[in-house]
């Protein structure tokens, strides 16, 4: 018999109560809980091994969130109808979660951890992403897992300017902004999201009104945590350590280490200093150091980088390439630097550098993104590639790892800010290739894609540029330092990485990750503002590059016009079994795609020659056109019957040319007058009301002959 479960309750506003849930499901996990609101139920579980892999000198944390397609009364649409590998919208709801949680754990923690997370009960309005840390947070809690705190992470939105918490699935859709926040009870922890242009006054509301909704989560928590009676966390094996051979890597290092931070410009360069440095270290132990001792060594050394390098830029403000703390590296930007893409451009910041491309698609190439809750066709994709070679690595070729996704996803949310509306019927593809990274490979894909996207001709109205900050903090005097355009390095020993993408009138993207406790309202304005301004010093260098986007496309990029027709000719332009519309796109080398639009129809016609575009546009508005008596048209024969010949005066619209409409002249028959195959220029004269039918004639374009003397003046062909 089940134990009796534990439950809590809160409520998000508006009559919204969220409950948790532990004790009933999934009970072998160390912790295991269920996070309901409304119909939508997800499943979180947390185990963790108790001892850590021989050897391991890092924090192994996997963090899987999935949708099961039962949650929502769904067969999967893949071949095998199961769910395989994780959907890019699954990758990167787990890396928010990931990112959120990664900083709760102890730093000398290195056993592995998993925590899953599975929708199993989908709600049509119930956004679960916006849920799925609170779970992965209450399933620690349950556990006794050693975590330094409680988290939570909710999504806000402006809407109608409104800041709501965890909105609905509808409310979202006209939304303004769009963040995901994650925090302690006390400090931020994660960000990311999007804008149309926000300020940076509306994204600090949005954090202070997420940060209340936290706090409410985070004590829910901490009385489901006393009812189940978590009573202390378990203990675990810590790395070794050695406080001496760390006295003797500070005392023979401390000083050069400082040297070669302060004088190499070049990351190349100091990488090189440094692992000589290391070698002289490690070869100083002597002969008679153990094998333990010499990792240690290791160890200490890069704690010392990482010390020694944070005081030099607290203290003398003073970073590793000599720069101010606000500058933005050299920049250095081309387009059109490819002939046969749709449109390309190269960006260089630093030792950064995205080689970007656009390629125009038709609707037939849309991308469908499927989850639980909807199927859906998205006409702006963004492919993010980071090859090893980058960095001077080598490593295999695989498939796009989570980091690719994220950073793809950022710059994606980024750019489609800028994007025009549905009515576009391009479907655009953007891919990133980082030939050079050193710093904000995202940024540079931003960047890169903007002044792409100009180039292709996409009627994009503004540039987007992006810089991501840094920041150094030093809690012993309160000292701090902001970076502007941070280096690979400066990420790796700050205190904050955060991303920041907009145009000159307000934010598009953040994405921020805080590693410390007690970041305050007013250094994040600084940061903001710092930001701001390293990003108007690239939109600048961007707009000077290419103030505007194209008036067309590339003459060798594909045409589009499209067209609204009145629905009822929908057929027609497709004919029987497809017969018109193939026979369109067959005579002219286009593309057709057509959609209902209300009461109209939407026809794309792609092509990839002028002139086969215009060849198609017309015929089809020839099937559209109404016919009006008294009209002139070219018309071609198609075939000839004793009674006269019908002749094709219109796309798709056919008319009887009487045999006495032919010629003033009385004619027993055609022949040696028309034959099929012949142009004849005809003129409308009337529509029988009954039949529909459409009565041509050729004699009154011919002036009337006079009989008397023998109508020589007319030309019977």
């Amino acid at each position: 018999m089940l134990q009796q479960p534990f439950q809590t309750s809160f409520d998000l506003g508006n009559d919204r109560i969220v409950t948790i849930e532990t004790g009933r499901l999934a009970r072998q996990a160390d912790g295991a809980v269920t996070v309901r609101q409304g119909n939508c139920i997800l499943l979180a579980t947390v185990c963790a091994n108790k001892e850590p892999k021989e050897g391991q000198d890092f924090f192994p944390l996997s963090v899987d969130y999935q949708e099961k397609f039962a949650s929502a009364g769904r067969i999967p649409g893949s071949f095998f109808k199961r769910e395989g590998r994780l959907s890019d919208y699954e990758i990167l709801v787990s890396r928010l979660i990931d990112r959120a949680l990664r900083p709760l754990f102890p730093e000398d923690y290195l056993c592995d951890v998993q925590v899953l997370i599975t929708l199993i009960s989908s709600d049509p309005e119930v956004m679960p992403d916006s849920l799925a840390c609170l779970a992965a947070s209450a399933a620690l809690a349950v556990s006794n897992i050693p975590i330094k705190e409680i988290i939570s992470e909710v999504r806000v939105a402006r809407v109608n300017g409104t800041m709501i918490v965890n909105p609905s699935r509808t409310e979202l859709s006209s939304a303004d902004m769009d963040f995901m926040i994650g925090a302690t009870s006390k400090n931020l922890m994660m960000v990311e999201g999007e804008s149309k242009q926000c300020s940076e006054e509306d994204f600090i509301k949005a954090l202070e009104v997420a940060h209340d909704a936290i706090k409410i989560q985070i004590t829910a928590q901490e009385e489901l945590k006393q009812k189940v009676g978590v009573e202390g966390k378990r203990d675990y094996t810590k790395p070794a350590s050695d406080e001496s051979i760390q006295n003797t890597v500070y005392t023979y290092a401390k000083e050069r280490v400082y040297s070669i931070s302060k004088s190499a410009s070049s990351k190349g360069d100091r990488t090189l200093a440094y692992d000589q440095l290391k070698k002289e270290l490690i070869d100083s132990l002597g002969e008679e150091a153990t094998p333990e001792q010499k990792k240690l060594a290791k160890k200490y050394f890069e704690d010392l980088k990482w010390e020694v390098v944070r005081d030099m830029i607290v203290d003398d403000r003073i970073r590793l390439d000599g720069r101010a703390l606000d500058q933005v590296r050299p920049l250095d930007m081309e387009i059109d630097v490819l002939p046969t893409p749709h449109g390309s451009a190269l960006f260089t910041r630093g030792e950064t550098q995205s080689l970007t491309t656009i390629t125009f698609g038709t609707p037939l190439d849309e991308l469908l993104i499927e989850s639980a809750a909807k199927s859906e066709y998205n006409k702006f994709i963004l492919h993010y590639n980071f090859p090893a070679f980058s960095t001077g690595e080598v490593k295999p070729m695989r498939g796009p790892g989570r980091r690719e996704v994220g950073h793809g996803n950022l710059a994606l949310r980024s750019l489609k800010q800028m994007m025009p509306g549905s009515d576009y019927a391009y479907t655009v593809r953007v891919v990133s290739d980082i030939l050079e990274s050193n710093g904000s490979s995202s940024m540079a894909t931003v960047c890169a894609g903007s002044l792409a996207l100009m180039d292709a001709g996409v009627p994009v109205p503004k540039h987007v540029s992006g810089v991501a900050m840094g920041l150094i903090t030093r809690p012993a005097d309160g000292k701090y330092a902001i970076l502007t355009d941070i280096l690979g390095d400066e990420d790796h020993l700050g205190d904050m990485d955060f991303k920041v993408t907009g145009t000159r009138d307000g934010i598009c993207g953040i994405q921020m990750d805080i590693k410390i406790d007690g970041l305050s309202m007013e250094t994040m304005r600084q940061a903001l503002e710092q930001a701001r301004k390293g990003r108007l010093h690239i939109l600048d260098a961007m707009y000077e590059c290419v103030p505007s986007h194209r008036s067309e496309v590339k003459p060798h990029a594909p045409r589009m016009q499209k067209l609204f027709v009145d629905k009822e000719f929908i057929g027609a332009i497709i004919g029987p079994q497809g017969k018109i519309i193939q026979e369109i796109q067959r005579e002219t080398g286009t593309t057709i795609n057509i959609e209902e639009v209300g009461n109209q129809g939407e026809v794309s016609v792609f092509s990839p020659a002028k002139e086969g575009l215009d060849r198609a546009v017309a015929w089809i508005k020839g099937i559209v056109a109404i016919p009006e008596v008294g009209e002139e048209y070219e018309s071609k024969v198609k075939s000839i019957m004793p009674y006269g010949a019908f002749v094709e005066f219109m796309p798709g619209k056919q008319g009887l040319l009487h045999i006495s409409e032919v010629s003033w002249k009385r004619l027993e028959n055609l022949d040696g007058i028309l034959q099929e195959g012949d142009t004849v220029k005809v003129k409308l004269i009337g529509v029988d009301q009954k039949t529909g039918k459409y009565k041509l004639s050729r004699k009154v374009l011919i002036p009337k002959p006079d009989f008397n003397d023998g109508g020589s003046s007319e030309n019977n062909k």
